[in-house]
């Protein structure tokens, strides 16, 4: 049964994530990377869907996305990754599925939370010491957001309508210090 109790709509933000099944990998090669991303690429247009953040890393990931039209992105997330599952375990010569459950969404109406979310999506190989910049993390979508690979797994009306510069969006990423305590994380939040 779905743990999320989330409304897809036309026009709204949603952070979505899962992990795998007692948190093993998800992606074992770089291969599986790549097809995962050209997965989302062709299931990106059929469902109409904007990616706006993503980073994929070994045992989870992370989307940030915008339903664009009446297709669900509960749909989109379905195609893509009942996909990616069977090229996995054929790969792999398993059977089930490799992620703890469904996937988790959360509606994303906060304009402040909306742009943390993108630096906390790509900040994810960072704060786990995979790599000393994002920059350095192939499977996300920070460099594009910088400008420093093309790709079209981005809003890049987004991304300026926030960041007149790449400069700006890597001061913005990189000078964030993480909170030590769940308080101080949603303290920015509160409306006190």
């Amino acid at each position: 049964m779905a743990r999320r109790n989330v409304e897809f709509a036309p026009g709204h933000y949603y952070h979505v994530y899962n992990r795998g099944v007692n948190r093993e990998p998800i992606f074992r090669t770089d291969d599986n990377y790549t097809f995962l991303l050209q997965r989302v690429k062709t299931y990106t247009t059929r469902f109409c869907i904007s990616v706006v953040a993503y980073c994929l890393m070994p045992n989870h990931y992370h989307f940030l996305l915008r339903q664009d039209d009446d297709y669900s992105i509960s749909a989109f997330i379905q195609a893509v990754f009942n996909s990616y599952t069977k090229a996995f375990n054929k790969m792999f010569d398993r059977k089930g599925t490799p992620f703890e459950g469904p996937f988790y969404a959360v509606r994303v109406d906060n304009e402040g939370y909306l742009i943390h979310l993108c630096r906390y999506i790509h900040r994810n190989p960072l704060d786990a010491h995979l790599v000393s910049h994002p920059a350095q993390w192939p499977f996300s979508n920070y460099l594009e957001w910088v400008r420093q690979r093309p790709g079209t797994l981005v809003d890049q009306e987004f991304v300026q309508a926030w960041f007149s510069t790449p400069e700006a969006y890597e001061r913005f990423v990189m000078e964030y210090v993480p909170p030590k305590t769940i308080a101080q994380a949603i303290q920015p939040l509160t409306l006190e």
